[in-house]
Order: C-alpha cells, then structure tokens, then sequence
C-alpha cells in the first residue's frame, strides 16, 4: 500500500474526492510526507484545497521569502489561515506575492517578522480585503502608515495586534479605526506613544470591542479608559497592567459599563485601592481572571467583596499585596467561587499570609496551583497538611536553610533559598 506503484489498492478503491477529504484533516508536516509515497499520492497531498490553513512555527521558522512565495501560488484561493509567526527570513517582497496571490486569506500571523515593513500593510490592503485577524506583534518598523492602509483596504478587520510596534501614535489610531470600526480585539502592549486621545478614538468608533490590551503604555490615565468605558460596552478583557497613572475611577467606570467584564489585569496600578474593587465586583459578577499584583493598597475587603459577588472567578494574583491577612483568604475560601471555580491563586511576597489560609483553601477542589514565594510564614507542615486534601496541586514555593551558612573570611555569604515545587 505504501509502495511507489500508483496502482496501490487504497488508490484503486477510492476515489479521488474521498482521499482528497482524509488528506484535507493532516497538518503541514504529514501532507509533506505523504507527498513523498507515490506520483498519485503527491498531486493529492500538494492539491491547494488542503493548505486551507498553514502554520510553520512548528515546522520551520529559518525559512526564506522563496518558500511564501511558493506556498501562496500553490494555494492561491483555496488559504485562509497563515502563520509565520518568528519567521524572520520573510520580507515586504514575498508578503506581497503572498497578498497578490491568497486574496481570500482570513487570519495571518506576522508575529515576530523583523523585516517587515510599511509596504506589507499597503499590499494586504490592495489585494486581500477579506483579512479579519492580523498579527504583526514586534515588526518595530510598522508606523502610522500601515494603520492608514488596513483601514483603507481591510474594513472587516476584527483583530490587530501591534504591540512593541512603538512608532504608532493617536494619528494612526485615528485613521485605523475610522475604516475599522468592527474591531473586536485591539493588542496595543508596549505602543509607549499612545495617549489618552488615542482610546477617545477608539473608543467612539469600535462598540463592538470586546479586548484590549495597554500593558505599559505608561501615558495613559484616566480620562482615556473612561471613554473606553462608555464607548464600549461589550468590554469583557482589559489588561491595563503598568499603567501606573489610572486610580479608582477606572475600576467605578468598568462597574457602570461593562457589566460583562471577564478579565481584568491591573499589575502595577498603585493607586487602586479597596474602594474601587467594592464598586467592580458588585457589578462585574463574571469575572473570571484578576491580576492584582503590586495593587499595594488593597487588603482584605477586596477579597470579601470578591468571595460574595463574583461566583465565576478563577484565577486570582494578589502576589506583593502586603496588607492581604489570613481573614482575606479565609473570605474568599468560604465564597461562592470556592467550590468548584477558583483554580489559580498566587500569593508571592505576602508576608502576613500564614498556614492558617492554607487551612482555609483546603475546601477549594478545583484548585490546580498556588504561589507562595516569599511567604515567610508558610511551613512545609502547611503545605504538605494541604495536598492530604488536594493531592494533585501544584504548589510554588521556596524556604531559606533554617541555619544560614557560615561567614567566610570574617564576613557573612549570601545564599540562595531553596525553590521547591510540591
């Protein structure tokens, strides 16, 4: 059956259309193989209508510009889904080959193409106008111009990820959502230029937002995550993480507006305080995911807050918030999410945390891992009383030796914890 004679019984008893349909569910590295079996097999194997949907990043990522050029004229119409995600060997020159030839392509991943520029974007607008998702997250040569050029040719854009694409500023923006006004998911991480002006723009042109991503866009405050807010009221991801300057009023404008919120990261927001989270969760009942960590005012009133309104919470980072105590954990131990919903709790560098919270956990069996680097007055005794009840967590810890080395030299050594994954 697998001889070089294409008179093989498996080609003589079906036909054509049905060996055509078995080789359409085989990834690019098999359909590769199978192409080497016989002359029938390889018309089959390399037929366009399989390479539907092609990721590399898996298969080859030192691959050159040549290669998408080949892809793309032996795929022509029938590709709708492309990664080339780390491929730094692919240019403006075979992007625009590929564009030329795969008019109907739906999702392309660029993610990590150096090379790319400019002239990537103005080829994807001429010629590929049904493009929904796109991916150009680390092509740090992309400016302005490109935003202008998708919103001019690709008006069923749904996804964009540009983040660490640090040259765009408010006027691409602008321009981009002015042609795209069905964003769905904005990935804006690292773009250090953007301001608040930039989200009044989006958020009065994209009502069908749903994620948003502005980790470390250190200029943005309040005034621009407002009109977030009001502007979009199917909000259900927001990572605002390193954004230092936003206060409480953010979380009271998400708890007024975006009853759907699911996803919430707030890491490194100082100014956020207790009074803010009481507002979210008693009108943000579905969260899911919280990173709170560096949220160094909150204590725990949030986590009571949280234990009572939001039944749906998974996964929750309170690592560095110091003020968090036993009575916290104990609250959210005993609330609605508990049971069968929390399944990630991280409590790095929360010093007045003991095994009591531990204790408190023991009821939470859904519960897959918990972080408690730094947590000086955690036991091993603790940990070890907690997987009686949960034997499949996984817990994150380190202690330091009970008795420190000896000085050396008349002076005292430093010396590493010990790191230990129960």
């Amino acid at each position: 059956m697998f001889s070089n004679n294409d008179e093989a019984v498996i080609n003589k008893k079906l036909p054509k259309e049905l060996l055509l349909r078995i080789f359409s569910f085989l990834d690019v590295v098999t359909l590769c193989r199978c192409a080497q079996v016989s002359r029938a097999w390889n018309v089959l194997a390399l037929d366009g209508s399989n390479w539907q949907r092609i990721d590399l990043f898996d298969f080859q990522r030192d691959i050159e510009g040549r290669v998408v050029e080949n892809i793309s004229k032996r795929c022509g119409g029938f590709l709708r889904k492309l990664s080339l995600r780390g491929c730094l060997g692919v240019g403006d020159n075979a992007l625009r080959t590929f564009a030329q030839n795969c008019r109907n392509i739906e999702v392309l991943n660029l993610n990590g193409c150096t090379k790319i520029t400019d002239a990537t974007c103005t080829s994807l607008s001429k010629f590929c106008s049904k493009l929904r998702h796109l991916d150009l997250a680390s092509c740090t040569s992309i400016t302005n111009m490109s935003l202008k050029a998708l919103s001019e040719g690709c008006p069923l854009l749904e996804q964009l990820n540009i983040s660490w694409c640090d040259q765009v500023t408010k006027d691409g923006i602008q321009a981009l959502v002015r042609g795209c006004g069905g964003l769905k998911a904005l990935f804006l991480k690292g773009c250090t230029q953007l301001e608040d002006e930039a989200l009044k723009y989006i958020g009065a042109h994209c009502p069908e937002l749903v994620t948003l991503n502005l980790q470390t866009c250190l200029q943005i405050t309040d005034d621009g995550l407002i009109t977030i807010c009001r502007g979009c009221h199917k909000l259900q991801s927001l990572c605002a993480s390193g954004c230092s300057n936003i206060t409480d009023a953010i979380l009271n404008a998400l708890g007024q507006n975006c009853p759907r919120l699911r996803i919430l990261e707030v890491a490194r927001c100082s100014q956020l305080t207790d009074v803010g989270f009481t507002t979210l969760a008693r009108n943000c009942h579905e969260l899911e995911k919280m990173d709170l960590e560096e949220c160094v005012q909150i204590t725990d009133s949030t986590l009571i807050q949280l234990s009572i309104h939001c039944p749906r919470l998974q996964v929750l980072s309170l690592s560095h918030c110091e003020l968090i105590t036993d009575d916290g954990i104990r609250h959210l131990g005993n609330g609605a999410c508990a049971h069968d919903r929390l399944e990630v709790i991280e409590l790095d560098n929360c010093p007045l945390i003991t095994d009591a919270s531990l204790e408190h956990l023991k009821s939470c069996h859904s519960l897959e891992r918990i972080e408690l680097y730094d947590c000086q007055q955690i036991t091993r005794a603790g940990i070890k009383r907690l997987r009686t009840h949960l034997p499949n967590i996984k817990v994150h810890a380190y202690f330091a030796p009970v008795t420190p080395p000896p000085s050396v030299g008349g002076s005292r050594q430093r010396f590493c914890r010990c790191c230990i994954i129960l």
